[in-house]
């Protein structure tokens, strides 16, 4: 399985999926979003990505160096994505991302996740209000049953 196979798993229904980090006292934090697949504005390489409110707990996980899990269900089967990931937002701008291109990258994200917006002006004025966060997830290990 791959993360092309992955792609296609979350189109066939909608974004939504589980997200798990640990805690700092090693319990796990799970909480349901809405994720895509993208090409990592960085690297280029493939992962999967969430938008994130930019004081959600996971962030701090992830800061500290949790691992990030996405389990996704479709039916009665399943995929999950764990690895490493990378966080770019309004605190966490890494060199070469600016303001600009976090306004378009968390548009990528929500559009990949299926999301639409009638007024992306109005999306990307509350995305930045909100101090949100694109969460982007390198799949070092993929599973699921079918």
């Amino acid at each position: 399985m791959d993360i092309e196979e992955v792609r296609a798993y979350l189109a066939k229904e909608n974004g939504l999926a589980t997200v798990s980090t640990s805690q700092a006292d090693a319990r796990v934090l799970s909480s349901v979003v809405n994720c895509g697949v993208i090409d990592h504005p960085i690297t280029g390489v493939p992962c999967v990505a969430l938008v994130s409110a930019g004081g959600a707990a996971r962030l701090s996980h992830v800061r500290r160096g949790s691992q990030v899990t996405i389990a996704i269900r479709r039916g009665w089967t399943w995929r999950s994505v764990t690895g490493p990931a990378d966080l770019i937002g309004p605190e966490d701008l890494p060199d070469g991302i600016d303001a600009e291109a976090l306004r378009l990258l968390l548009r990528e994200v929500f559009q990949a996740a299926g999301g639409t917006h009638d007024d992306f002006d109005e999306y990307d004025r509350v995305m930045a209000d909100e101090g949100r966060v694109a969460v982007l997830v390198a799949p070092d290990r993929i599973l699921g049953n079918y």
